[in-house]
């Protein structure tokens, strides 16, 4: 899917050339996977590119970025920037000023790709009835919406798809056929690439696994389940799992630290403080380290693919744990599988999620979609 995608770039480029003005080069890996390259300028010192936006409830974020994942021009705006519903106007909008300032220093964008979260109806570009954090999306044509106000082909999907697809294209994945992102952030995503493909399953459902049932005889989800992955390794689960355990005792040091307010007590918070010796932060980090054992055991032994990435925004306080985590993961997983599997921790930021939006229109043109939809 890399390989098609460069190529109908090349050849849309090729088009636009004049012969001998320009060489669109392939470099692969010893296994035949595209190894990277940036695209070449065009006539006229033109660079041609891509543009990724990753939608937050909080940010919105914008980049141009080159076949070989640098981003050229970036941009974040608050998602609603005190215009509550207009998160449409206010993606258009950033788009615009990325694009502009790409071409003020010569790139000039091919397509955009938007990374939102929840479940997408790719083949139709259209966001789903359940958008966390930004409801206004939801069920609108964002695809169709934004190709028609920008003027670019775009492709919508979850925004930790997309991210799959930067680590496989761009990041630590790269030269693999497959591949399995797990997110812990304020809630817990994941994506899911295996034999080269993006697995979305039936209804655009397809890595939601932060729904995955770790404990049988666990708590009530916030998806209406129990026991979810999400409860003991997301951010918001970690959080809401500490402020429990010191309901009703004041003296606890933990809620100390939060200044004695409950909502003070944060994931990162929760981290150092066990990592300083607090008993009640050091159990809800062993639960998470137990948690995440036990879904890497799942993908493994379900899935067996090279690479597993654990990003997002906790993942830089698992970085330390990672010893923890995989010891956790030997008492689920198949010894021989987990030992030919790669884990790597990487923090995630925004930059990593533009990359991966960009990665998502790559791919989305390599298999020829029409613009503002996918085949």
């Amino acid at each position: 899917m890399r390989e098609t995608a460069r190529r109908r770039l090349d050849r849309w480029d090729a088009r636009e050339a004049a012969p001998g003005r320009g060489r669109f080069p392939s470099v692969r890996d010893r296994r035949g996977h595209l190894a990277g390259s940036s695209f070449v300028n065009a006539p006229g010192g033109v660079a041609h590119a891509v543009l990724g936006v990753d939608v937050g409830g909080t940010t919105i974020a914008a980049g141009v970025v080159s076949a070989a994942g640098e981003i050229l021009a970036e941009a974040g705006v608050p998602t609603r920037g005190g215009e509550p519903g207009r998160a449409v106007e206010t993606i258009a909008r950033l788009v615009e000023t990325v694009r502009a300032e790409a071409a003020r220093r010569g790139h000039e964008v091919k397509s955009l790709g938007v990374g939102v979260p929840g479940p997408v109806d790719t083949a139709a570009g259209r966001v789903g009835e359940h958008v966390p954090h930004v409801p206004e999306l939801a069920g609108r044509a964002l695809a169709a919406e934004l190709a028609a106000r920008v003027g670019l082909p775009a492709f919508v999907d979850n925004d930790v798809n997309a991210l799959a697809l930067g680590e496989w294209m761009f990041g630590v994945g790269r030269g693999a056929r497959s591949l399995v992102v797990l997110a812990p952030g304020t809630g817990f995503g994941a994506g899911i690439v295996l034999d080269g493909r993006l697995v979305r399953g039936a209804a655009g459902f397809g890595g939601e696994l932060g729904h995955t049932p770790v404990k049988f005889d666990g708590p009530a989800c916030w998806c209406g389940g129990r026991g979810c992955l999400a409860l003991y390794a997301s951010g918001r689960g970690i959080a809401e799992a500490a402020r429990a355990r010191v309901a009703g005792h004041a003296d606890a040091p933990l809620l100390r630290a939060a200044g004695g307010d409950p909502q003070a007590i944060t994931a990162p918070l929760v981290f150092e403080r066990a990592a300083e010796g607090d008993p009640v932060a050091g159990a809800v980090v062993d639960e998470a380290c137990r948690a995440l054992g036990a879904i890497l055991g799942t993908v493994v032994n379900g899935l067996n693919p090279e690479v597993v990435v654990i990003t997002g925004g906790v993942a830089a306080s698992l970085a330390a744990l990672e010893a923890r985590i995989l010891q956790a993961a030997g008492e689920y997983a198949f010894a021989r599988a987990l030992a030919t599997t790669r884990v790597a921790i990487v923090p995630g930021d925004k930059r990593t999620s533009m990359r991966g939006a960009a990665a998502l229109a790559l791919c989305e043109l390599g298999r020829g979609a029409a613009p503002g939809g996918s085949d």
